[in-house]
């Protein structure tokens, strides 16, 4: 597929060439390719899981909706590595195509395949660190989950305090500070390439609007159709990973070997 030319992956591969700030938007689907379950998707998280049962209310009173959290912490904390679409992101951040990367993804999987940590905006937290929410200790995730016995939840070391992980619950804010520096890149964004996600979360999925209405171009890579099909420049209904590798490739090509 690298090597293939398909007229769209040369359409988009050529908007990020004109581009002058470039980000991405990514969802759950951009990571199922790594091993990691969607949440919304056919057989995903929620169809197993009640989403109500992952509030933080319940989270911090209801010990037993507490334990159902775990094992979905447990779940998650398989070792998956970056695949294709993540290395190829990276790859256009070293080709210096790359302004920022704004994730609703909580999996580190953009930093793993080698974009900066300042250049990945988490809209809703990462799974890579636990925060005692008593006396504030912070602990890695690895050693955490050495902890956990049967999806029983550790407490914290020094207070015996309760440890949640540093993402964002249902009935929580998303964090300000990231929310608002996401907004302005995508007001200030001349091309957003949205990835893997239904563009159906709010207010995570106003940022493609801002875009839009700023003067952007828009380009959709996702596995299904999303409200803003209508408004993107380009949309692909294929997997990620081999159409942002084709992209990736044929940015190289025109670089280097006009």
């Amino acid at each position: 597929m690298e090597h293939y030319h398909d007229p769209e992956v040369d359409k988009i591969a050529e908007l990020i060439l004109e581009s002058r700030r470039l980000t991405f938007f990514t969802g759950a689907g951009i990571s199922t390719e790594s091993g990691i379950p969607d949440f919304r998707g056919p057989g995903g998280i929620w169809g197993r899981f009640d989403p109500e049962d992952f509030s933080i209310e319940r989270f911090l009173n209801n010990p037993a909706a507490r334990r159902k959290q775990w094992a979905l912490f447990k779940e998650l904390s398989i070792s998956a590595q970056p695949n294709k679409a993540h290395l190829a992101i990276a790859e256009l951040y070293n080709l210096g195509k790359l302004d920022c990367v704004i994730t609703q993804n909580i999996d580190n999987l953009h930093q793993k395949a080698g974009v900066p940590y300042k250049r990945v905006l988490e809209l809703h937290g990462n799974m890579q660190s636990f925060l005692c929410l008593s006396c504030g200790s912070k602990y890695p995730f690895e050693k955490v989950m050495d902890r956990v016995k049967e999806n029983e939840p550790p407490d914290c070391e020094q207070c015996n305090g309760i440890l949640k992980p540093d993402v964002v619950f249902f009935g929580e804010p998303l964090p300000e500070d990231i929310l608002n520096e996401a907004m302005k890149r995508a007001c200030t964004c001349d091309l957003m390439i949205i990835i893997g996600s239904g563009l159906t979360v709010y207010p995570a999925s106003y940022l493609p609007a801002y875009a839009v209405d700023a003067g952007a171009r828009l380009v959709i890579i996702n596995l299904t159709p999303t409200p803003f099909d209508g408004q993107a420049s380009i949309v692909v209904h294929a997997k990620a990973g081999v159409t942002m590798s084709a992209i990736t490739f044929q940015v190289k090509d025109r670089l280097f070997y006009k």
